[in-house]
């Protein structure tokens, strides 16, 4: 039986981390993948595919050009999913071989096979050729999650589908239909507008992303509405299924039918626990397959951490690498700080929306005075020049002490933009840091110094 200091199982974001982390303080570590390549969904079937299948979607379908050569402007005509494969291939494998050097050249070793819980120190590690035993004395979940499947919705890999199986369609379909409007489910929507899919998004609550900027939301429902796409709000699916000629038909609580040549099934994810066994480390999971930790990323056994999407909410890649460098920093009593209130957060829709800190509506309920400071993407030269001209960025501050509590930015771009108002927010600054700061130009950073003006101008009139 081989033993290590730490064995993680999952090589996504917040495993890969974690192993890295680790590995770095010369502890001997292991990482337990079931997929025959590493990266998890982030890299296989997510976060990665989704956003190169956007970048190939904006390049190819001319989105930002047609403001100057015209609405009928295309890089190509007759854009097909293979197109949009060949893109996000090529991504996936670099970003796979990446992966990969870094966990070899960090002296990781990488077991290949479903991980399974004997005790809270041993797992067992299977696949197609053999099985074997491991143990550890310090162990991270990091299994991430997979798409919820429903009895109501019957997915086949080809035109009733969910996230992780969008390559897999044949063809563009001529009209979609998408069943949730959370992230993925709207990232999709915008993806697929953005090619003339007639696109019907279905979605149980009164509007998209609650936890997101109401005006940003409404900009971009705005923006949705305006390529063509059906919001259908406050709408429940009853049932899913094949049309006679060979669409799909989602029949809705409300007695409305809706038909498609194809239907997204994105509500919601399930924690990857199935097969660990946790019941054997003393463990349990919630119905969704989520394990409860503390600050710390422990589990209710204090030498076990989980850690990523498999934890819950944000379900951000970005966050599921940071929680996994805190766990393995904590498990081992390195120093390591980090602060979730700073966190950002990335919606890549078209326009794309990214935020950090609190909004309007948080402020308002906890009674705090504040201002808002706004400045358009057509209102700089950069905007002008990108063929973005619908764009904004919001800044929040206190009214007295001019802290900066928020950025909320929607427009290409927007999570490269984010990281401005982030340090600045980090750090403690004001809005008053944006006006005496020099911007170079032509840049969509010049938004920050507009934006501050605006806001700062607003109180000179009292």
């Amino acid at each position: 039986m081989q033993t290590y200091d730490l064995i993680v199982i999952g090589s996504g974001p917040a495993g890969h981390h974690a192993a890295i982390r680790a590995a770095k303080c010369g502890r001997r570590v292991a990482v337990i993948e079931k997929r025959d390549v590493v990266g998890g969904t982030c890299i296989n079937t997510g976060t990665i595919p989704s956003k190169t299948m956007r970048e190939a979607v904006l390049h190819l379908s001319g989105f930002y050009d047609q403001n100057l050569y015209g609405a009928s402007y295309r890089v190509k005509d007759k854009i097909t999913m293979a197109d949009l494969a060949f893109r996000v291939q090529h991504v996936i494998k670099t970003e796979i071989d990446i992966l990969q050097a870094q966990l070899s050249r960090n002296n990781v070793e990488l077991l290949k096979g479903t991980a399974t819980f004997l005790d809270p120190h041993r797992i067992r590690v299977q696949n197609a050729l053999e099985q074997y035993e491991c143990e550890a004395g310090i162990l991270i979940i990091a299994t991430g999650t997979k798409p919820a499947v429903s009895p109501l919705v019957p997915t086949n890999n080809r035109n009733i589908i969910n996230s992780d199986q969008i390559l897999q369609m044949p063809e563009i379909p001529k009209t979609l239909i998408v069943v949730g409007g959370g992230v993925i489910g709207t990232e999709y929507t915008a993806i697929f507008a953005t090619l003339g899919v007639r696109v019907i998004l279905i979605e149980k609550q009164l509007r998209l992303l609650e936890f997101a900027d109401a005006e940003m939301i409404e900009a971009l429902c705005y923006h949705l509405r305006d390529q063509r796409v059906t919001l259908r709000l406050g709408e429940e699916v009853e049932s899913v299924e094949p049309a006679a000629a060979g669409g799909v038909v989602a029949n809705l609580k409300s007695r409305k039918r809706i038909v498609g040549d194809a239907l997204l099934y994105s509500v919601g994810r399930q924690g990857n626990v199935e097969e660990l066994n946790l019941a054997a480390a003393g463990l349990e999971a919630d119905s969704r397959g989520r394990i409860q930790v503390d600050a710390d990323y422990r589990t209710a056994q204090p030498h076990i951490f989980a850690v990523g999407d498999v934890i819950g909410f944000p379900s951000l890649a970005s966050v599921s690498m940071e929680q996994g460098r805190i766990a393995a920093a904590r498990a081992f009593g390195i120093p390591a700080s980090s602060n979730p209130a700073n966190y950002p957060y990335g919606i890549y829709t078209i326009p794309e929306i990214s935020f950090i800190g609190k909004n309007e509506e948080q402020l308002t309920r906890e009674d705090v005075p504040y201002e808002v400071g706004l400045a358009y993407y057509r209102e700089t030269a950069r905007g002008q020049i990108c063929g973005d001209t619908t764009g904004r960025l919001k800044i929040i501050f206190h009214r007295e002490t001019k802290e900066l509590l928020g950025v909320h930015i929607i427009g290409e771009g927007a999570s490269e933009l984010l990281h401005i108002g982030q340090a600045v927010m980090t750090l403690g600054g004001t809005a008053g840091y944006f006006i005496d700061t020099v911007f170079n130009y032509p840049t969509l950073a010049e938004l920050y110094k507009v934006a501050a003006l605006n806001g700062l101008n607003k109180l000179a009139l009292f």
